[in-house]
């Protein structure tokens, strides 16, 4: 008789993580061959792929976003538009997200711009910690959910609407929005 492996949510995100970060997917066959589980365990553990991604995704993002605000230097608005400047930049400098982004567009939207990957509401939170940190303790979600939505308009813009990203004009637009709201 032979025993079913057991693998919890943490190690398959945590194989995802290593499998997105060598190859700018995740092939949910490797990913089960490489982990030594059936497919079927890894689908009942993730609940699907595009959870699996969104897992994948915040957990590299919010490395990069730690980074980031541990590097701040400013406060108030100024100091929430440098750490989004500084994240942004590396997210976009990331050569396994970019892969991501090139060869599986529609996942890729699907996962970063819709409830599909949970990661919207990941974001917005983090949003909104980050304008406590630097002091903007008037700005509620709805401000958060705005300023996020702004840089991703930019940020995926080749995704939305077939341009390339301009995060000069995201984070003017975001400031200018933080500026009227604070």
């Amino acid at each position: 008789m032979t025993g079913r492996r057991v693998v919890s949510d943490d190690e398959v995100a945590r194989a995802g993580c290593r499998f997105f970060l060598r190859h700018g997917t995740v092939d949910m066959d490797r990913l089960a061959a490489a982990m030594c589980i059936s497919r079927a365990t890894l689908y009942r553990v993730t609940h699907g792929r595009d959870r699996l991604l969104g897992e994948v995704l915040w957990r590299l993002a919010e490395r990069m976003l730690a980074d980031a605000r541990r590097h701040r230097t400013r406060s108030g608005v100024d100091g929430a538009v440098e750490i989004t400047y500084r994240f942004t930049g590396r997210l976009l400098a990331a050569e396994p997200f970019r892969r991501f982004i090139a060869a599986e567009p529609e996942a890729a939207a699907r996962i970063l711009l819709t409830s599909a990957g949970g990661l919207t509401e990941r974001i917005v939170d983090a949003q909104q910690e980050i304008f406590q940190e630097v002091g903007l303790d008037g700005a509620g979600a709805d401000l958060a959910y705005l300023y996020v939505r702004i840089i991703e308009s930019a940020l995926y813009a080749e995704l939305v609407a077939g341009r390339s990203a301009d995060l000069g004009l995201a984070h003017r637009a975001a400031r200018t929005l933080l500026l009227a709201a604070c």
